[in-house]
């Protein structure tokens, strides 16, 4: 269970930041984001980091360690093409995420529901 809140407390880090959570929702629908690319396929090997860079309006190196930010939350996937690094949205691990969070929501609010019930009755 502590590994499950560790890593969803990672990708809520990771998508903390405006940059990143901006980068993420121009992933889970790169057609729509991003022009064609020479390499690569948008949807099945991901958007190149030039197209990135380009988009989001920041230095290289910076697009990079955002990416690497979202990559360690285990949030994108990485795959080097020719010179270039393409980056794909997880998914499944995104969805994960967003599961094991909204778990431990409605597992908390049952706890305190059960509390005030608790306290009630012995009132």
């Amino acid at each position: 269970m502590q590994s499950e809140i560790e890593s969803t407390a990672e990708a809520l880090r990771a998508l903390s930041n405006p940059k990143r959570l901006t980068i993420v929702h121009w992933l889970a629908d790169p057609t729509s984001h991003f022009p064609p690319q020479r390499d690569g396929d948008l949807v099945a090997d991901g958007v190149c980091v030039g197209f990135i860079t380009k988009k989001v309006k920041l230095s290289q190196p910076a697009v990079t360690e955002h990416m690497q930010v979202l990559a360690a939350a285990n949030l994108v996937t990485s795959k080097k093409i020719r010179n270039w690094v393409f980056y794909k949205l997880d998914k499944n691990a995104f969805a994960a995420v967003l599961n094991d969070l909204s778990k431990g929501i409605l597992e908390s609010e049952k706890e305190l529901k059960a509390g005030k019930s608790a306290g009630s009755s012995s009132i």
